[in-house]
């Protein structure tokens, strides 16, 4: 993709955040949180099925760090470990993709908007929002600070608000398809985002 064809079709991309720029956790990245909840990695299944279960939630702005750590380990932890137990979340969450990265560097440099919606709970986001990549946002929303996620059609209201944009001259990228089909149904053009780079940046030119 060249920055002369990137905004073919678009005025706007509206772009999630974690397995599209972000990469998921390592297998280490898994064990360390683990090891940081006192629990041995026999246990790492059930420990993902608790953190998932109160994710939503978090994300959501309803729980505080503490109260999100609490419902997943059972029980309080005391201050230290609830900073290494978010510090360890955290840091799963902020890897990111280079390829993706990039083509998002040639949508910039035509002076195409991004604009990123995520959904993301309120420490995590602070810390995307000082990641080098974010200066390629015009503006960034987190579900956290929305207080709602995506698929919630008010999310994606925030976004749209924020850009000004004809919907049928937006496309949205994410890794879900709950979420792909929700902005379908506002009049999105979307992107099930898979892994493919070079999908990316082929709807970039010439959304569906």
């Amino acid at each position: 993709m060249t920055p002369a064809t990137a905004q073919a079709g678009l005025d706007t991309v509206i772009l999630d955040y974690n397995d599209v720029i972000g990469l998921q956790p390592t297998t280490d990245q898994w064990l360390r949180l683990a090891h940081t909840a006192l629990r041995p990695k026999e246990d790492l299944p059930a420990l993902q099925n608790a953190l998932w279960n109160a994710r939503s939630a978090y994300d959501a702005g309803q729980l505080s760090d503490l109260a999100y750590w609490a419902t997943v380990l059972g029980h309080h932890p005391g201050a230290r470990r609830l900073r290494e137990l978010r510090d360890a979340d955290t840091d799963m969450w902020t890897s990111t993709d280079d390829r993706v990265v990039q083509v998002l560097e040639y949508a910039h440099e035509s002076g195409l908007p991004l604009v990123l919606l995520s959904n993301a709970p309120r420490h995590l986001s602070d810390v995307l929002d000082r990641q080098p990549w974010r200066r390629l946002m015009t503006r960034a929303f987190y579900s956290a600070r929305l207080q709602v996620c995506k698929p919630d059609p008010a999310a994606y209201q925030h976004a749209m608000n924020a850009t000004g944009a004809d919907p049928d001259r937006v496309l949205f990228a994410d890794d879900r398809a709950d979420n792909c089909h929700a902005a379908r149904r506002l009049g999105l053009h979307t992107l099930h985002y898979t892994g493919r780079p070079t999908d990316l940046a082929a709807a970039l030119q010439s959304p569906n």
